[in-house]
């Protein structure tokens, strides 16, 4: 027997499944993330989004200038900087344990350069940064806005700081026409990261004099929202107005920017909300990093003291002693949840032919011989078993041995901590693209396993046969 949905004859067993996959992608877990997605260009907007968030939920904000009061069987969250965030539930008891979820918070782009602004050829231009490894051919042609954080004086004089969206008056990196580059569909596009990336903002107002240095162009933009006498310093970025959505027949997949790594913080942060209960003597921890995409050398990235200046605290607030703290980094876990790259289907010999990651089969575990990925056997066995409890399906990452792999903040934060580590993440698309691709069911998979994960009441561990 067949049926007729939105027009597409479907047998009956397609039918069921066609519903399913309705129903996937209407999930209020999906909805979320998108909403994540849109209201998060930059990884500062990400903190404040995730800040407010938790807060709402009654997690008590900790200021590390300010000292930390930490008692048993509470919520807590902090940042660093801005552009990083950790949120922790206590347990009643002594911390024996660590379950840890960590990720990034930023992603591939152009990021604005300082105080520039060229007017050439009837036209008002903006200089940028290439900030990480993007795939610089899908900036081009797109409606583009600016969003980070200003430093101004305001009317009064006063300085301020604010996060901000400039999406009313867009720009575009135009590429050239085939008419001039005829070679460019066969031998590819060959873009010049100084000369090529502008942005195109305007063509030259009479009312713009390139000579009056008083007020920049961005300042007469910023202007139209903030009330920026003068801008001191900025962090702003490019991003894509293009809003993140499902795509797909049946509906079934989610393009968008920054799913690497939002939809994974998205993840971890959905786990920590739905098991809030403080457990008795496991510490649950999230802490998601930025600047991974330029090598976490900052401040706020993987390699900064923030992570150990707030575990340290929080074993000193119950009396643990430093050795302590190494015994229940020892024993602890961290999961690290970046993207994985899935099988591209018009490039499979990109791919390893026995490591061959599908879209919508489940959580990829990444392995590296090299330990660009911090999984080993050990580090595993808890996805494994917690996939086990959830009928999750798992699959295996491995590079071609002629094309190197990527890296995540796991092999650095296992180096700095000492922690046992394991790299997973959702298959992807598009990795570093302006719009990147996944599949829905893959990531109500990820937010399942983490979940399961949190909730249990012993952590999985093998007996020592030796």
């Amino acid at each position: 027997m067949s049926y007729i949905v939105d027009g597409l004859k479907l047998s009956t067993s397609s039918k069921f499944r066609f519903k399913r996959i309705i129903k996937m992608t209407l999930s209020p877990i999906i909805k979320d993330l998108i909403s994540f997605l849109d209201l998060c260009p930059t990884a500062l907007h990400a903190t404040n989004y995730l800040l407010k968030k938790l807060c709402q939920k009654h997690y008590q904000e900790l200021s590390e200038e300010k000292g930390m009061q930490i008692e048993p069987g509470k919520h807590y969250v902090l940042h660093n900087n801005g552009s990083a965030l950790c949120a922790f539930i206590t347990p009643h008891l002594t911390p024996k344990r660590l379950r840890l979820y960590a990720s990034h918070l930023d992603s591939p782009c152009l990021k604005l350069k300082h105080f520039t602004q060229v007017h050439k050829h009837q036209s008002v231009l903006l200089g940028v940064e290439v900030y990480g490894a993007p795939l610089l051919t899908s900036w081009l042609n797109r409606d583009l806005g600016l969003a980070g954080r200003i430093i101004f004086k305001d009317q009064s004089d006063q300085i301020k700081e604010t996060l901000v969206r400039l999406e009313d008056h867009s720009f575009m990196i135009p590429q050239l026409a085939i008419h001039l580059d005829r070679q460019v569909n066969e031998q590819g596009l060959l873009l010049n990261k100084q000369e090529h990336l502008f942005l195109l903002a305007s063509l030259n107002d009479p009312s713009i004099n390139e000579n009056d240095k008083t007020t920049t162009f961005l300042e007469t933009l910023l202007q139209q929202k903030w009330p920026v006498k003068k801008l001191i310093a900025y962090d702003l970025f490019a991003y894509p107005l293009e809003k993140a959505r499902i795509v797909g027949y049946p509906p079934s997949m989610l393009a968008g920017f920054r799913i690497d790594s939002l939809a994974s913080v998205h993840a971890a942060t959905t786990a920590l909300l739905q098991e809030s209960e403080p457990l008795q003597d496991e510490l649950k921890m999230v802490i998601f990093w930025d600047h991974e995409e330029i090598g976490s050398q900052s401040t706020q990235g993987a390699l900064s003291p923030f992570f150990m200046q707030i575990i340290e605290r929080i074993l000193a607030s119950y009396g643990a002693s430093r050795s302590e703290l190494f015994s229940v980094l020892n024993r602890s876990t961290c999961i690290s949840i970046d993207l994985a790259h899935a099988l591209h289907p018009n490039y499979a010999n990109k791919h390893d032919e026995q490591h061959q990651v599908l879209l919508g089969n489940g959580i990829t575990i990444k392995h590296n011989a090299q330990h660009r990925y911090a999984t080993n056997a050990s580090s595993f066995l808890p996805i494994y078993q917690a996939a086990q409890l959830c009928n999750i399906n798992l699959q295996h990452f491995v590079s071609r041995n002629d094309i190197p792999c990527g890296s995540t903040i796991g092999p650095l934060h296992a180096s700095l901590t000492g922690m046992p580590t394991v790299d997973i993440g959702c298959p992807q698309l598009s990795m570093h693209s302006a719009r990147e691709l996944m599949a829905c069911q893959d990531h109500l998979d990820m937010c399942k396993l983490l979940t399961t994960l949190f909730a249990l009441k012993k952590w999985p561990e093998a007996t020592n046969f030796i």
